[in-house]
């Protein structure tokens, strides 16, 4: 496949989370590598580097929070309102993140989780324009994305908690983790960004829009599903 035909057709980025995701089960939506547990336990105290890296590659490999943030910036053309709509996305996943794990708040993760593949849902449906036909108006799209970062940010957290072995230098650690998580999202969202503006550039985009939101929809849905039957799974053992 050349370069001009991938970006004639980003959406394949879609099909590939999802592969990952139905071949991985919850290997990377927020999971915490045995490796990495491992190596926690038995550094405990302070490790700002380790959980740095732990963060960022909690994002990267965090196809539900690319998948949200393709549909967020999918029409957005200028460069300050991609920053206002992620820096809502942030602030609300750090906060929940930080306050989650500090305060040791619980929540089935496979709800939290399912919550999150339907901000996948909510965001393709929003791009769509189908929320004033559906509901006869549209939602507020920047209290959206920030509430739906709360969600994002409290998954980070159930997961985040599995990882943490001692409360000794907790904060520190959790500021670090989050630093990490801004970081894996900047790199991130910079190679969606570069592959968007290219996009756009052909005469592809507004044919393949449609399409692509579609499938982002159904990643949503197949998402939210995997979740729902993985709670079902553990309520029945």
């Amino acid at each position: 496949m050349t370069l001009r035909s991938l970006l004639r057709a980003p959406f394949l980025v879609l099909i590939t989370c999802l592969t990952i995701a139905l071949t991985t089960g919850d290997a990377l939506a927020h999971g915490v590598a045995e490796g990495d547990k491992a190596f926690i336990e038995a550094n405990p105290g302070i490790n700002i580097i380790p959980y740095s890296y732990l963060g960022a590659k909690h994002m990267v490999t965090g196809y539900d929070h690319l998948l949200f943030l393709f549909g967020v910036i999918f029409f957005l053309y200028r460069l300050k309102d991609v920053w206002t709509y992620v820096t809502l996305f942030a602030i609300g996943h750090s906060l929940t993140l930080l306050v989650g794990v500090y305060f040791n708040i619980q929540a089935n993760p496979f709800i939290i989780d399912a919550i999150i593949g339907l901000s996948v849902v909510y965001k393709a449906l929003d791009n769509l324009g189908a929320f004033p036909t559906i509901i006869g108006r549209q939602p507020n799209q920047k209290a959206a994305v920030l509430i739906f970062g709360f969600f994002h940010g409290f998954g980070l957290a159930t997961k985040m908690q599995d990882l943490v072995a001692s409360r000794d230098g907790l904060l520190t650690n959790l500021i670090s983790f989050n630093v990490g998580v801004e970081v894996g999202q900047l790199l991130s969202l910079s190679v969606i960004l570069i592959l968007m503006t290219l996009w756009r550039r052909t005469p592809s985009f507004n044919r393949s829009a449609l399409v692509a939101n579609g499938l982002l929809m159904c990643a949503g849905f197949i998402l939210t599903g995997h979740q729902i039957a993985g709670y079902f799974s553990e309520q029945s053992i």
